[in-house]
């Protein structure tokens, strides 16, 4: 984490949360807490459920929550975005998202809208680490 220069966070949804492991990864974090190893990077996040309202924006805020206390600079998604307000599927202006939909033979593929989403939270990111290091 230290040595990156912009941070993807993801999780799949757990009861409207991030998963057990994912956020037993970001407890182990302290030690980049107290040298502030994290301040001033950017990050986003990004999550996939198998039901519509599986809880996806909630889980984006709880995998926000930790970044914020390191001093990360959370990177959403504006709605100047236009497969955000044409997606059926998901995303959010919180992050990206995907519904799966719980299938083990045939699972969700992503949508148009949904990979458009995914492209744009990933070239503001990379925008946003490059200004930051210029910057520097």
């Amino acid at each position: 984490l230290e040595q990156c220069s912009a941070l993807a966070l993801g999780s799949p949804t757990r009861f409207g949360n991030m998963a057990a492991p994912v956020k037993h990864f970001l407890d182990s974090t302290s030690s980049q807490w107290l040298k502030g190893a994290l301040i001033d990077k950017p990050a986003c996040v990004f999550t996939s459920s198998s039901s519509m309202h599986g809880g996806q924006e909630s889980t984006l805020l709880s995998m926000m929550v930790p970044l914020i206390h390191h001093g990360m600079v959370i990177c959403g998604l504006p709605y100047s975005e236009p497969a955000l307000h044409n997606t059926t599927m998901g995303g959010t202006p919180y992050g990206v998202t995907h519904v799966a939909h719980h299938s083990l033979s045939a699972p969700e593929q992503l949508s148009a809208d949904e990979k458009a989403l995914c492209i744009a939270q990933g070239k503001r990111l990379a925008m946003f680490a490059k200004k930051l290091a210029d910057n520097a």
